[in-house]
């Protein structure tokens, strides 16, 4: 235990300011060289002071004085070369917006692919987009996108990210004509954040369309060089904006909750008892104070999931899944919480009264922080070959502070501290971490993480957790070598048998890992049988703190894309892995294919095959698992996916199990606003109780359904009914509904 802590106390007050230092020398080196190298000209943004409606149709004088940018690059799958269609972009800024007009032409407009959708599914659709690097940092950009109806996507990303969700308020229009589409957008600047300057300001700007046929073509701005791993740094620089204000930027969402949960007393017998009745009144409060920092409060709030979580097989899994997060208060400025290390993991974050929040960036300085006091207190419990979860029913406050400081033109150095607090429980973690990058083609990431928990008396006794304090320490690095054709890449890992994040996702612990890999692309332009063709090949292993084998595995990857959106990709294991001190072959295949004929269907296979470990049981098995996905878009309106999942495991004595699972989603869209949608998510598994070494029920069946009716003017202003229930069944039980919930959310955005 003193050994451990004068590491970490070494870390932190020796390695990190020589980091620091040398982190910050070569970023000083590396502004030089950047200021000194600006490529080209900024365009400047004409202001404007007359009124734009966001209408599809642009018959405002102010788009005579407009800034006319054409998009005169496809830059995937081709290399930089002409587009297959015209595309011009219309930019003038008013006192409290910037407006961005696009003419998409088409040489054939029956065969745009566009749908009445709700917001944030329109990525299969044709559709443009603006993407705005407000602090011409190259670290972080805004991108608001739009399908030929006005129907938006918008996503905040780092450089090098594909994007992270994001909801903000904005306005945008669309419309089809005989010359192809065209779609307006105003986006004010309170959904932005941006420098605090009166003069002018220079923003990093990127304009795209998607232009989805037999293969998608998307079209840029600028040309895109492949062995830059930094997109942002490449972006095109428009100027302008001088004295951009946000208004009062304040924002006030009231909601208003109701939900009904009814459970039958005794299954599968019994009558339904109310479980859950409540009305709950809620508020959440956002209030941008500077143009580049943003304060968040709710209290009383409502996180419940309208959108379901995707079904996910939950058999012969050892570690706890993974589930996106989708809450609002949470994606507010959630690309400054991502760390190497999944350190900040807000799922885990069950149901909060109350909770503050400040985001944003001043200068340099980039800096995240919340606390929330959550009504139950979620634990994960890892270790080298399996994790185990449990919720106390007891309160706890949690609270993150994140900050890093940019370094250069596009690196970063960041710290990170977590902190929940229960009664006779604590975790807390502080960490180091970075992404350096040294050359276009060269960048180094790492953290060092170190953790302090303390579990109540009974935690530790049923779950053999550590007594008292203890600590623990993670640290990761990878190096990556990227360029238009070739990538190598190498990560070392070590988390020890004690660490602990409870604020964030780490689902196994006491680890040694190496993984080393590299891999080669061939790039072909439209016209060709392939579009991409990669090959690549690694070796990974993983050992515990007392040098014990987990799992060694030369991989193989074949990866195609090509015609009618088409990709194949094949990955090939050949290994080792070891569980409960038995060492087993871990020889097995995994496969995807997909296909999109049309703007119609989609067409989807997955699965793998080969050797897996029977982990309840401890003997070797073999495994097949299936993955077909059908999804088929009828007329403009109306959505309907299948998806299923079928897994069967085999040991020496015959079948263990198998296990089918289900998704069905139906989706009418009414208009923009409008939309009816039924989910169906059924899972029948089938055990062998002959070849299990303890009792289990044959068969589990489980039904889920909901249905939900939703109108919404804004990602704020809201209207959700809906209605979801359980049903269960087992060897001597049908299946039977166990409960049901009725739900009602209203919820308005107010914007001063």
């Amino acid at each position: 235990m003193k050994k451990i802590k004068e590491a970490m106390l070494f870390l932190f007050l020796v390695i990190s300011p020589i980091l620091f230092f040398t982190v910050s020398v070569y970023g000083a080196l590396a502004e030089g060289e950047t200021e000194s190298g600006l490529k080209n000209s900024p365009h400047r943004v004409p202001t404007v002071t007359s009124k734009v409606k966001v209408d599809g149709v642009l018959n405002e004088e102010v788009w005579q004085q407009a800034l006319v940018l054409e998009l005169n690059y496809e830059v995937d799958p081709g290399e930089n070369i002409q587009p297959p269609v015209k595309t011009e972009v219309l930019l003038v800024c008013g006192t409290s917006h910037l407006y961005a007009a696009f003419r998409a032409y088409d040489p054939k407009p029956s065969e745009i692919r566009a749908r009445f959708t709700d917001r944030d599914k329109i990525s299969n659709d044709d559709y443009v987009g603006i993407i705005l690097d407000t602090f011409n940092d190259s670290r972080r950009a805004y991108a608001f996108y739009s399908n030929p109806f006005g129907i938006q996507l918008d996503r905040t990303f780092p450089a090098g990210d594909g994007g992270n969700k994001w909801d903000a308020i904005w306005s945008s229009a669309g419309r089809i004509d005989k010359e192809g589409y065209i779609v307006e957008m105003g986006i004010p600047f309170s959904s932005l954040r941006f420098q605090r300057k009166k003069e002018d300001q220079v923003w990093g700007i990127d304009v795209v369309r998607s232009y989805p046929r037999s293969l998608r073509h998307l079209i840029g701005l600028f040309p895109r060089d492949r062995s830059n791993n930094c997109y942002l740094c490449q972006t095109d620089k428009v100027m302008g904006f001088s004295g951009a204000k946000p208004g009062i930027n304040l924002e006030f969402d009231p909601t208003l909750s109701t939900v009904l949960t009814q459970e039958r007393e005794d299954f599968p017998g019994g009558k339904f008892i109310d479980k859950t009745k409540k009305v709950d009144p809620g508020l959440t409060a956002r209030w941008s104070f500077t143009p580049s920092l943003t304060l968040n409060a709710t209290f009383n709030p409502d996180f419940s999931h309208v959108e379901a979580d995707a079904a996910q097989l939950d058999i012969n899994t050892p570690f706890a899944l993974f589930y996106p997060e989708k809450r609002p208060f949470f994606l507010e400025g959630e690309s400054i919480f991502l760390t190497p290390f999944w350190a900040v993991y807000t799922r885990t974050i069950k149901d909060p009264d109350w909770g503050i929040k400040l985001t944003g960036k001043a200068g340099k300085q980039s800096i995240g922080f919340f606390t929330i006091r959550d009504t139950s207190t979620h634990l994960l419990f890892p270790s080298s070959q399996s994790s185990d979860l449990t919720s106390l029913d007891q309160p706890n406050v949690g609270s993150v502070f994140r900050y890093h400081r940019d370094i250069g033109e596009s690196s970063i150095l960041g710290i990170v501290i977590t902190d929940r607090e229960g009664k006779d429980y604590f975790n807390r973690v502080v960490g180091l971490d970075g992404d350096i990058k040294f050359t276009k083609t060269d960048r180094i990431v790492f953290q060092f993480l170190g953790s302090q928990t303390h579990y109540p008396d009974q935690v530790v006794k049923d779950f053999n957790q550590p007594d008292g304090d203890f600590w623990g320490s993670a640290y990761a690095g990878i190096y990556a070598h990227d360029t238009e054709h070739y990538s190598i890449m190498v990560l070392y890992q070590n988390i020890a048998a004690n660490f602990r994040a409870d604020s964030g996702f780490v689902w196994q612990t006491d680890t040694q890992s190496v993984d080393a890999s590299a891999a080669y692309r061939w790039r072909q332009n439209p016209g060709h049988w392939f579009t991409l063709l990669s090959i690549g090949a690694g070796y990974f292993q993983d050992r515990d703190h007392d040098n014990n084998l987990l799992r060694k595995t030369f991989y193989g990857s074949i990866n195609y894309s090509g015609p009618l959106q088409s990709s194949i990709d094949i990955n090939i294991n050949i290994g080792k892995q070891t569980f409960m001190g038995m060492e087993f072959d871990n020889n097995n295949m995994n496969f995807s294919a997909y296909l999109r004929p049309s703007g119609k269907f989609y067409l989807g296979l997955s699965g793998a095959f080969g050797q897996q470990i029977d982990f309840s049981n401890v003997q070797a098995g073999k495994h097949i698992l299936l993955n077909p996905i059908i999804q088929y878009n009828l007329g403009r309106y109306l959505y309907i996916g299948l998806d299923h999942v079928f897994e069967r495991l085999n040991v020496d004595a015959g079948r263990l199990y198998t296990a089918n699972l289900s998704n069905i989603h139906l989706v009418y869209q009414f208009s923009r606003r409008a939309f009816l949608r039924t989910i169906l998510q059924y899972a029948h598994y089938n055990y062998n109780p002959e070849n299990y070494t303890f009792p289990i029920d044959p068969k589990f069946k489980q039904l889920f359904s909901q249905i939900l009716f939703s109108y919404k003017i804004n990602p704020q202003t809201v209207l959700f009914l809906g209605y979801s229930d359980d049903y269960f069944g087992y060897r001597d039980i049908p299946l039977k509904q166990n409960n049901r919930t009725f739900f009602l959310k209203i919820g308005y955005a107010l914007v001063l």
